[in-house]
């Protein structure tokens, strides 16, 4: 099918971005592929309630969250939290479980989810064409938490986190943004703030230096396997 193939090559154009607009630079009526690469490709991403019956809604916003090798740590109680964690910690292990996970998280100050049905079709099969990736955190053999996102180049784009047990996402986030750093990632965009993500050193920058920050990342590939890399530095954290 037309919307589930990929052309690297072809980049469908969004509107430039108006600030009085919110960083809206596009309005469609489903999550093709290939718009939904070209979304990555220029720093835009969909957010929208489809509950509310909103179309898709394509953000490119004035400011972004985000985060370089340069800025990131793991504070001091996580990394002893690590030392003695009681999770083993997967990558795409089971993409499926976890956007649904995220999806049935509780958000204070939300009421719903903007992660509809649309959502999970799109990112599932953009999982399957090998762009969005999800982390997975276990403890006795059932889902205590995890991520998902997507990767391109060397910029890693945050899309969401949940939580069962404590612990269990911000673990295996710190993990994971090891592993992305020394396979050669050089981006990490939260696309807003969250108290989570800042705890490691991401930072608010202007839509212009992020946009020139993530073209030159998107064109350079990591060095390293990231899922091997992320094998090597779980092992250290075994419980």
């Amino acid at each position: 099918m037309e919307n589930d193939v990929i052309d690297p090559g072809r980049i469908l154009p969004f509107r430039s971005p108006v600030d009085e607009h919110g960083g809206i630079v596009g309005i469609s009526d489903d999550i093709s592929m290939q718009r939904l690469y070209s979304a990555y490709m220029q720093g835009v991403f969909p957010w929208f309630d489809e509950d509310d019956g909103e179309p898709v809604v394509w953000y490119c916003p004035p400011v972004r969250f985000c985060m370089d090798s340069r800025d990131f740590h793991v504070p001091k109680s996580l990394r002893r939290f690590l030392k003695k964690t009681p999770f083993t910690y997967t990558m795409d292990n089971d993409f499926a479980a976890v956007i649904d996970g995220c999806r049935r998280m509780g958000r204070k100050g939300q009421d719903g989810t903007w992660i509809g049905d649309k959502m999970v079709r799109a990112y599932c099969r953009f999982h399957e064409l090998g762009f969005a990736h999800s982390v997975e955190a276990w403890h006795d053999g059932k889902l205590a938490g995890g991520f998902y996102g997507v990767l391109i180049g060397s910029v890693f784009c945050g899309e969401s986190m949940f939580t069962v047990e404590s612990g269990s996402s911000k673990s295996a986030f710190a993990l994971f943004a090891d592993a992305f750093f020394a396979s050669g990632g050089k981006l990490i965009d939260s696309q807003v703030y969250t108290d989570n993500i800042a705890r490691y050193g991401a930072k608010e920058i202007i839509r212009d230096e992020f946009l020139f920050m993530e073209r030159a990342c998107l064109a350079v590939p990591l060095f390293a396997d990231i899922r091997q890399e992320f094998s090597r530095v779980c092992g250290g954290v075994r419980p």
